[in-house]
């Protein structure tokens, strides 16, 4: 990081739309912030306590839910701020600089779970005799471990090439967060080789993820046209259906916003709404509401808390 960079402060323009509107939209999503750290600490709580969840599926799930947790936490609140007064707009350089680390290090682990959730979910389907010696404890362990590292690496290249540039002159950052491409626009320096290489960072990891997660549903779609009885086909397709929800839902405004090289403009802040905001919602809801076993838990849950009271 340079230490001719004369910016100390920046500020985020925020999300574009008009001023009347931002005790509507300050609200909503106060709502769906507050509702998604519940939903997630549910699950959380849900998996702790029920044996029959300590499964890798659920292992894995439990590493989706704690990552959604602070991954919206890393963007709304300072989001809900630029909302309440322009004073709430200012942040920090280097606090700008610790909220595009988090949100590439929890944003890319993430994506890499998605991919080690497709290979769960293609062992399971393709080999269920074989499942438990394939996914092992350890192995979950590793997976796990290899997704948050790999998060972090790439999250380290990001901001490293972001911020060991010069910024001398404008700071406001047209976005309601600290990311890469708006960022790059208020360099005093040539961006053009740091916005390939990022370019070509995040489009290996974005695609190649996405492209093993494809390849990975092609599999267990095959698997699933084998089984013999219809009611076995329904409950596979049922499976997989909220983590290819979910999965779209991430990966398609990513990659709108990140594969485009040059892309800067303010409506890539309402896009990425989606994959910030709304999945780490989605998450809960859909991996609860469409799951019969997660479903069963959490009444067993609610009926523990209400006989402990009575006594």
């Amino acid at each position: 990081m340079s230490n001719s960079s004369l910016v100390t402060v920046f500020i985020l323009t925020g999300l574009p739309h008009s001023p009347v509107l931002d005790a509507p939209v300050f609200g909503i999503f106060l709502v769906v912030y507050v509702l998604t750290v519940l939903g997630n600490l549910l699950i959380l709580l849900v998996i702790r306590v029920d044996s029959h969840l300590h499964t890798p599926m659920y292992y894995f799930l439990t590493n989706l839910s704690f990552i959604d947790m602070w991954f919206s936490t890393v963007t709304v609140p300072k989001m809900l701020m630029t909302l309440v007064s322009p004073s709430g707009r200012a942040i920090s350089f280097h606090s700008c600089v610790a909220q595009l680390y988090f949100f590439h290090f929890l944003g890319s682990t993430e994506c890499f779970l998605y991919t080690v959730m497709s290979y769960d979910r293609y062992l399971a389907i393709t080999y269920p005799l074989r499942y438990t010696s394939m996914m092992s404890g350890s192995t979950c362990a590793l997976l796990a471990t290899g997704t948050w590292l790999s998060g972090s690496l790439h999250s380290a290249v990001q901001t490293t090439l972001t911020f060991h540039l010069p910024y001398c002159g404008p700071n406001q950052i047209q976005h309601y967060l600290c990311d890469a491409p708006p960022i790059l626009k208020l360099a005093c320096a040539d961006t053009s080789a740091i916005e390939i290489v990022i370019f070509v960072t995040v489009g290996i990891v974005g695609s190649g993820c996405f492209l093993l997660i494809v390849l990975s549903y092609v599999s267990i779609v095959c698997s699933i046209l084998r089984i013999r009885t219809s009611e076995g086909r329904r409950r596979a397709f049922q499976t997989c259906a909220s983590h290819c929800t979910v999965v779209l839902c991430f990966f398609g405004p990513g990659l709108f916003i990140y594969l485009r090289p040059g892309s800067r403009k303010p409506v890539d802040g309402v896009v990425a709404v989606f994959y910030t905001v709304l999945t780490p919602l989605l998450n809960p809801v859909v991996y609860t509401l469409r799951n019969k076993e997660v479903k069963k838990a959490m009444l067993k849950l609610r009926d523990k808390v209400a006989y402990s009271q009575r006594e």
